[in-house]
């Protein structure tokens, strides 16, 4: 156990939750940062807590695990005033032990706990600390905060006030950026040596958090089952083709899908429903935790992407769905994602919800974009009437283009670049 120390220059890459931190340890006694390993969790902690002297435990240290484990309760009680608990997921028995605690003492900002697991899923969960914590999720980085701007996108999505924009190439192409992911550690490295580590980095989360999490039969068919789920990226669930894919029966997909949810390999994004009688599709999509992860698992490098652009599509929404979510990681008010799909064929990939308002985004990785392409947003708009804030369509061009009231396409960049003034072009 020691002080955390304050970094000397707090790094701008966990810029979009720092806020959203302070303000949680200010009324919140426990507040949980988790999201998958190398992510910036810790950094985060170190930028945040370090300014206010918190004592930090890491419970990857076993002494420290067998402590928890066999008196929680007293081990709980020793720790000083303020402290982060890293790695909380490898001692969930401790989660009773720090409810009693709270209750005793509801000072705000008492824990901060950092998880590389979703720790509100796992089935040996004391307690959930219902009404005294906080969760924050940490994704990859987005490219907001690689190129260090301030998040706009999702303020302006909700009130459609888009300004109008012309945007200049940029230096790198889109599957450049995808090829690339959001890991720093990764994002130092050579391009030609980035696949190399994120296939160590599934690697040794399959060796480790993974097997921790349940009993596995062949982790062998973990990494095949992974390799399969990022083939189907971006697409409707379907348990069926992967169990076909890597040999298993369905139900044994199922539980392992669920395991490798729980340590942020993949994101399994649910239907948007809109109530009884409007003919939905209630198939939730299956996506990866992060493209790069996905190009390094499917052998895809950028020329091989770029040539493919009905590849470099689904990886698109996928890039875009993981932009977005962290973006909303600053937002005040918590945003629902979704996705949105008709039997009569329309569908939106990507839906968000805030505050009782939605928006949709669909994406495209065409330089172009035709009228037909927003069928799926104005389905969208028909269902939900009055809650429907805005469409955006986003795709591989360079002009704002307003298609109607509430409805636009933009260039992917417009998720992190600034926007100069012009006049919008107007298509019916």
């Amino acid at each position: 156990m020691f002080i955390l120390p304050l970094l000397p220059d707090a790094p701008a890459l966990p810029r979009l939750a720092q806020a959203r931190l302070l303000a949680s340890l200010a009324d919140t006694p426990v507040v949980l940062i988790q999201g998958p390993r190398q992510c910036g969790k810790t950094t985060l902690a170190r930028t945040v807590a370090g300014r206010a002297g918190y004592a930090y435990i890491t419970f990857d240290d076993d002494k420290q695990v067998q402590a928890a484990r066999a008196d929680p309760v007293g081990y709980v009680n020793q720790l000083p005033p303020r402290a982060v608990l890293d790695e909380i997921q490898r001692v969930p028995e401790i989660f009773t032990a720090l409810k009693l605690a709270v209750d005793q003492d509801r000072q705000p900002g008492r824990f901060l706990l950092i998880g590389a697991t979703d720790m509100l899923l796992l089935p040996k969960l004391a307690d959930s600390l219902a009404g005294r914590i906080e969760v924050i999720r940490l994704h990859p980085l987005a490219q907001i905060e690689l190129r260090k701007q301030d998040a706009f996108f999702l303020d302006l999505l909700f009130r459609a006030e888009f300004k109008p924009a012309s945007f200049e190439r940029m230096g790198v192409t889109l599957a450049e950026l995808v090829v690339a992911g959001g890991f720093p550690a990764a994002l130092t490295r050579q391009s030609t040596r980035r696949r190399d580590w994120y296939l160590a980095y599934a690697h040794a989360l399959l060796q480790r958090d993974v097997r921790d999490l349940g009993p596995i039969a062949a982790l062998d068919v973990m990494q095949r089952l992974l390799e399969a789920a990022a083939d189907h990226t971006a697409r409707l669930l379907s348990v069926s083709e992967l169990a076909n894919a890597v040999g298993l029966a369905r139900p044994a997909v199922r539980a392992y899908l669920t395991l490798l949810e729980r340590v942020f390999l993949v994101d399994i994004l649910p239907p948007w429903h809109a109530g009884p009688n409007h003919r939905l599709v209630k198939t939730p999509k299956l996506h990866l935790g992060d493209t790069g992860l996905a190009a390094a698992l499917l052998a895809l490098d950028v020329p091989a992407l770029h040539a493919n652009r009905a590849r470099l599509g689904q990886l698109l929404k996928t890039f875009v769905l993981q932009a977005l979510r962290r973006q909303a990681t600053a937002q005040a008010d918590a945003i629902v994602f979704s996705h949105f799909r008709h039997r009569d064929g329309h569908e939106v990939g990507i839906v968000l919800e805030q505050g009782g308002l939605l928006a949709g985004i669909e994406v495209t990785a065409s330089a172009s974009v035709a009228a037909d392409d927003l069928g799926g947003l104005r389905k969208l708009a028909e269902l939900a009437g009055e809650r429907f804030a805005c469409g955006v369509v986003l795709y591989d061009g360079e002009a704002s283009v307003r298609f109607g009231p509430r409805l636009f396409a933009m260039p992917v960049r417009a998720l992190w670049a600034d926007q100069p003034g012009a006049s919008f072009a107007w298509r019916n």
